[in-house]
């Protein structure tokens, strides 16, 4: 039911949540791995031949994230407006969203985009006029290439994009799905 993400495709892989690089300071995953929904996966595909145009790669940071790997968020994070509430089912576990940058062909090197993925500020948003021109254009960038692949963007994070039909899929738990993060 979901397909993997994988380096063979062109994509770089940053899995935060199976590291103690992340908001809560403890890994959250045992497995690396980034899965989507077949649907969201052609879509990250296409994006990725997008900004391969513009000599640039995309990194994930997150993808398919179980419901309980949800909760474990719910709870480390105070500002509830950067964590979906699992008892609403929230997009990144149903398959359908993904937390992402773009890097330099070449070298790999992160585009700056004023702060970092998962930074639990209001110079997350996009716009925000606290944020360098330079990274502004850099998220500008992300965004055009996210939209025209069909994705839609969340305001509040620059890294964050999601199916538009996203909550037509169920939420899955780390049982329902064999091979997941969990």
């Amino acid at each position: 039911m979901l397909t993997p993400i994988t380096a063979e495709e062109g994509f770089l892989l940053d899995l935060r949540y199976a590291t103690a690089d992340n908001l809560t300071g403890a890994p959250i995953y045992r497995r690396p791995v980034a899965l989507l929904l077949p649907l969201a996966h052609q879509r990250l595909l296409r994006a990725r031949d997008q900004a391969a145009r513009f000599g640039l790669r995309i990194k994930v940071f997150d993808a398919f994230r179980p419901i309980e790997a949800q909760w474990a968020l719910w709870h480390a994070v105070t500002d509830k407006r950067f964590v979906s509430d699992p008892r609403a089912g929230g997009v990144h576990p149903r398959g359908a969203a993904v937390d992402l940058t773009l890097c330099e062909a070449g070298t790999g090197a992160e585009l700056p985009m004023g702060t970092g993925f998962d930074a639990v500020a209001a110079e997350s948003a996009h716009g925000h006029p606290g944020v360098p021109v330079a990274d502004q254009r850099n998220r500008a960038l992300l965004l055009g290439i996210m939209v025209a692949a069909g994705w839609a963007p969340y305001s509040l994070e620059w890294w964050h994009y999601e199916l538009p039909e996203a909550r037509d899929f169920p939420p899955l738990s780390a049982g329902a799905v064999r091979d997941g993060p969990m």
